[in-house]
C-alpha cells in the first residue's frame, strides 16, 4: 500500500507539472526544503533510503532552483519574509537535520561551490559523542540477522526475515514501535537489542555524527546558520512537558556556549504531527527561538499567515530524482492554501 500511495502521489505531481500549474499558480512566499543525508549511493539493505540524496542530485537541485529564479535564504531572512508583504521572487531555504558526518564530507563542498546559504539543526549530544542513533543500530541488526528476538514490553518477541521485503517491513514495524516509547524505555530497548547482537551503538553513533571540530568549521562560514534540535533528539510528544522544555532549553544553551553566538532557530525532532504537540510550539517561543520547523509538508506564506514556531518543510524523498516534482512542490500548488491562524498572527 505504501508503494501504491507513492505512485499515486507521483502521478498527481507529474500531472501538475504537465498542466503548467507549477509556473502559473504558485502559492505562498517560498518553501523550506529538508534533507538529512547527502552521500554517494550505497548498496545493500537501506531501510531509510528516503532520507538520502547523492551529492550529484543536490548539485542538480541547486542548479535547477537557480534557473527557476528562486532566492536562497537562511532562516533569519525566511522569518523576515514570512511576516512582511510578499516579494516578487519566491524563496527556498535548504535545511539539514541531525548533524550527520556526511554533511561536511559530501554536502558542504557542493553548497560551498554554489555559495548558497543553508541551515543545520544540531542535537548537541551527538557531537559530544554520547547521542544514541538508535535507528542505525536497528538497521544493522536487521541487515545482518535473519532471526531476531527482543523484549517488547514484558514479552519477548521473535521474528524471522529472510528477504529484503521482509526486512524492510520489520524495520518499519520496530522503528515505529521504538519511536512510540518514552526516551528511557527506548534507550533500554535498543540497548538490549544491540547487546544481544553485538552492535556497538555508541561507536556507530559517534562514527555517523559530526564532532565539534567539524561544526566549528561550518559555524565559521557566514553562509551557514546553526540551529538547535534539542540535546538527545527525542520524540517530544513522548515526554512530560518539563522534560521536553529542558531538552529544548539545554540544547539551545549548549549550542550557544559551543558557538559563542545566539541560537535562534529550532527543529522539532522527527517533526511530523505525531511527534510534537501545540504546547511544544509555545515552548519554542518561551525558550527564545525565533523560529521552529516541523516536517509537516507545506509552504511558507507572507504577512504573518504562517506560525513561525510551526513552520512547514518539504522533506525530500531520496528515492525520487525528478526535478519536475521538486518544481511542483516548491511552487506550493501541491498543498492546500495557507489559512491564517490566531497564533500565527499574534506571534508576528
Amino acid at each position: 500500500m505504501a508503494s501504491d500511495d507513492r505512485w499515486l502521489e507521483r502521478l498527481r505531481l507529474e500531472l501538475a507539472w504537465f498542466t503548467g500549474q507549477a509556473v502559473l499558480r504558485s502559492r505562498g512566499a517560498g518553501a523550506i526544503l529538508r534533507f538529512q543525508h547527502v552521500r554517494p549511493r550505497r548498496r545493500g539493505f537501506q531501510p531509510m533510503r528516503a532520507n538520502e540524496i547523492t551529492p550529484q542530485f543536490l548539485d542538480r537541485a541547486i542548479r535547477a532552483l537557480e534557473r527557476w529564479k528562486y532566492d536562497f535564504l537562511g532562516m533569519d531572512e525566511v522569518c523576515r519574509r514570512a511576516v512582511t508583504l510578499p516579494e516578487k521572487r519566491r524563496f527556498v531555504a535548504l535545511t539539514f537535520d541531525g548533524a550527520p558526518k556526511d554533511l561536511i564530507d559530501f554536502a558542504y563542498p557542493v553548497l560551498t561551490r554554489h555559495a548558497v546559504p543553508f541551515t543545520i539543526y544540531v542535537p548537541t549530544a551527538f557531537p559530544d559523542g554520547v547521542g544514541e542513533a538508535w535507528w542505525l543500530g536497528l538497521e544493522q541488526v536487521i541487515a545482518r540477522e535473519s532471526r531476531i528476538s527482543l523484549m517488547m514490553g514484558d514479552k519477548e518477541q521473535r521474528f524471522t526475515v529472510t528477504d529484503k521485503a521482509g526486512k524492510q517491513a520489520l524495520f518499519s514495524y520496530l522503528e515505529s514501535w521504538l519511536r512510540s516509547l518514552p526516551p528511557a524505555e527506548l534507550s533500554a530497548a535498543i540497548a538490549d537489542l544491540c547487546t544481544r547482537y553485538r552492535i556497538d551503538l555508541a561507536a556507530l553513533s559517534r562514527e555517523a555524527s559530526m564532532d565539534w571540530e567539524d561544526l566549528a568549521k561550518l559555524s565559521a562560514d557566514p553562509l551557514v546558520t546553526i540551529g538547535s534540535a534539542t540535546v538527545n533528539y527525542p520524540v517530544l510528544a513522548n515526554m512530560k512537558d518539563a522534560a521536553a522544555l529542558r531538552e529544548m532549553t539545554m540544547g539551545k544553551a549548549v549550542a550557544e556556549a559551543a558557538f559563542r553566538r545566539e541560537i535562534k532557530h529550532f527543529a522539532f525532532p522527527f517533526g511530523e504531527r505525531s511527534s510534537f504537540r501545540r504546547s511544544h510550539v509555545v515552548m519554542a517561543e518561551e525558550a527564545g527561538f525565533a523560529s521552529a520547523v516541523s516536517t509537516i509538508p507545506g509552504i511558507v506564506d507572507a504577512e504573518g499567515r504562517t506560525n513561525l514556531r510551526a513552520l512547514p518543510r518539504i522533506s525530500w524523498d531520496g528515492r525520487v530524482c525528478s526535478l519536475r516534482m521538486m518544481r511542483v512542490l516548491v511552487s506550493g500548488v501541491a498543498f492546500a492554501p495557507v489559512k491564517p491562524t490566531g497564533s500565527a498572527m499574534s506571534r508576528t
